[in-house]
C-alpha cells in the first residue's frame, strides 16, 4: 500500500530538472572553476568529461535505479535490496543530515551578498575584511541562515509535485540563462593592470579551455584524476542518498536511460559555463594569482573585487550572479533536505509535515552551531588532509571526504558483486527501452569504479599522498 500511495514526478522533464537542480550547486560554481584553473585548464575538463560519461554515469544510474526499483528513500532502500545491507542506508542518510546545516549557513551567506548587491551596496563587499567581519558577527549570519532554510523548508513542505517539481521548472531555466548570460559577458571584458599589461576575457577563456601540460608529471596527472573524481560527487549529487530519493518518485514507464543522459548533459554544461563565467573574469582583473583560491574565498572575496573593478556595471552583474548562485544553492539544498524527509517518512511513517519539522529543527540547530563556530564556539582541529578546520570544515570533511566515498564504494560492491549489475540494468530497461552503455556500466560498477573510489578514499583520509 505504501508503494501505491507514493508521490511521483508528473513527467520526465520535472524529474530531469529536479535532479539537475540537485546536481547544479555551489560545488559547480566555486569548486569546478578553481580545479580547472589549478589542474591544467582543458586537461581537467577532458578528464572530467570522460569520468562523467563513465564513472559518474555508473554511480548516477545505480542510485536512480535503486530508488525506482525499491520505491524507497535511501534509509530504507538498501535494506529492501538486502536486509543485511540496511547499515548502508543509515550511512547514506547520514550524509545529507550532516550536510544540510552547514549548507544552509553557506546559503545564508549567499542571501546576504545578494541582498547587498540588490540594494546597491555591492562595492562594500569587495573590502578585504568584509567577508570575515560578516561571518564572525554574532546574529546576522544566523538570521540569513534561517532565511535560506525557511525558503528550502517551504519548497520541500509543499511536496514532490507542488514544491520540488514546480520550483525546479521555474528556477532551472532562469539559472541556466543567468549562467549563460554572465559567461558571454565575461568574454567581452578587458582590463589594463598597473604595469600596463592588458588582459581580456578571451585570454581567460584560453587559460580555461586549452590544456596545459606545464610541469606535468605522472603524480600531477594522478592529482588531476583524483580532483576530477572528487568533483563528480559534488556535481552529480551521488553517494548522498539524494538520487535514490528522487529515483523513487520516477514512474515505472519513464525512460530512465534517457533521463540520466539529460541530467549528465545539463550538469556538465552548467559546470563548464560556471568556469566560463568565473575564470575569464577573475583572470582579466586579477591574473593567474587570482585563480589560486577556490571555495568560499573565490565567491565571497575574489569575485566581489572583480565586480568592483568592472565599475558601474559591476553591481548589476554581481546582483545577477548572486541571484544565480542563490537559485543553485536552493535547488541543491531542497534535494538534500528531501533525502532526509523522505527517509523519515518511509522509516517512521511520519507525515510530510512532521518529517519536515523534524529535519528543519535539526538543520536549524546545526546551522546555529556552525554560525557560532566562527565566533563564540570557534576552534580549530587538525584534519587528515594536513589542513586545520573549524566546525563547518569538520562536518564537510566527514560527509564529503569520508562517508560519501564509503557509501559509493559499498554500493558498487553490493550491485556489482552481490546483486549483480543485471539488477540495475533490468530496472533501467523496465519500460522496454534498451540501456545505452550497458557493457561500460558492467565494467565500471564491478571493477573500475571500486578501484577509483578506494584510491579516492585513501587520498581523502590522508593515507595516500599525492604529488
Amino acid at each position: 500500500m505504501e508503494t501505491k500511495k507514493r508521490n511521483s514526478f508528473g513527467g520526465s522533464i520535472g524529474f530531469v530538472l529536479a535532479a539537475a537542480g540537485s546536481a547544479v550547486g555551489l560545488g559547480n560554481i566555486w569548486r569546478f572553476p578553481y580545479l580547472a584553473a589549478k589542474d591544467g585548464g582543458g586537461l581537467f575538463l577532458a578528464v572530467y568529461i570522460i569520468l562523467a560519461l563513465t564513472f559518474g554515469f555508473s554511480l548516477l544510474t545505480t542510485e536512480i535505479a535503486i530508488g525506482r526499483k525499491t520505491k524507497q528513500s535511501p534509509l530504507t532502500a538498501y535494506g529492501m535490496l538486502r536486509k543485511k545491507w540496511k547499515f548502508l542506508g543509515v550511512l547514506s542518510c547520514l550524509v545529507p543530515v550532516i550536510i544540510m546545516p552547514y549548507y544552509s549557513v553557506i546559503g545564508g551567506w549567499v542571501v546576504h551578498y545578494f541582498k547587498e548587491y540588490l540594494v546597491g551596496n555591492g562595492e562594500a563587499t569587495a573590502d578585504n575584511n568584509y567577508f570575515k567581519g560578516f561571518i564572525t558577527s554574532d546574529l546576522w549570519p544566523i538570521i540569513m541562515m534561517a532565511t535560506f532554510l525557511a525558503i528550502v523548508f517551504f519548497i520541500v513542505f509543499m511536496g514532490v509535485n507542488k514544491g520540488i517539481e514546480s520550483s525546479s521548472k521555474v528556477i532551472m531555466p532562469i539559472l541556466l540563462l543567468s549562467v549563460l548570460g554572465i559567461a558571454i559577458f565575461a568574454l567581452t571584458i578587458s582590463h589594463t593592470d598597473e604595469t600596463g599589461v592588458v588582459r581580456t576575457g578571451m585570454d581567460g577563456l584560453k587559460v580555461y579551455v586549452i590544456p596545459s601540460f606545464e610541469g606535468m608529471t605522472i603524480g600531477k596527472l594522478f592529482t588531476v584524476l583524483i580532483d576530477a573524481l572528487g568533483q563528480l560527487f559534488f556535481s552529480l549529487s551521488v553517494a548522498m542518498g539524494i538520487m535514490i530519493a528522487y529515483g523513487s518518485y520516477v514512474k515505472d514507464d519513464a525512460n530512465l536511460g534517457k533521463s540520466i543522459n539529460q541530467i549528465e548533459l545539463f550538469d556538465t554544461v552548467v559546470a563548464f559555463l560556471a568556469g566560463a563565467m568565473i575564470v575569464p573574469a577573475v583572470y582579466t582583473f586579477m591574473g593567474k594569482e587570482g585563480m589560486e583560491n577556490g571555495g568560499p574565498s573565490l565567491m565571497f572575496v575574489s569575485l566581489p573585487k572583480v565586480f568592483k573593478a568592472m565599475g558601474g556595471v559591476g553591481n548589476v552583474i554581481g546582483c545577477i550572479f548572486f541571484a544565480m548562485v542563490l537559485f543553485a544553492a536552493i535547488t541543491s539544498a531542497v534535494s538534500v533536505m528531501e533525502a532526509v524527509v523522505s527517509s523519515l517518512m518511509d522509516q517512521f511513517h511520519l507525515s510530510r509535515a512532521a518529517a519536515c519539522i523534524v529535519e528543519g529543527l535539526i538543520a536549524l540547530l546545526g546551522g546555529i552551531a556552525v554560525c557560532l563556530g566562527y565566533n563564540k564556539w570557534y576552534f580549530e582541529c587538525p584534519l587528515p588532509t594536513g589542513d586545520k578546520g573549524n566546525l563547518l570544515d569538520i562536518m564537510d570533511y566527514i560527509s564529503n571526504n569520508c562517508l560519501m566515498p564509503v557509501v559509493a564504494l559499498a554500493t558498487c560492491i553490493l550491485i556489482g558483486w552481490i546483486l549483480k549489475p543485471s539488477a540495475v540494468i533490468d530496472e533501467v530497461e523496465k519500460n522496454g527501452s534498451a540501456m545505452g552503455r550497458k557493457r561500460l556500466y558492467i565494467v565500471m560498477i564491478k571493477f573500475v569504479a571500486p578501484i577509483f573510489l578506494f584510491l579516492l578514499l585513501l587520498e581523502r583520509l590522508g593515507i595516500m599522498k599525492l604529488a
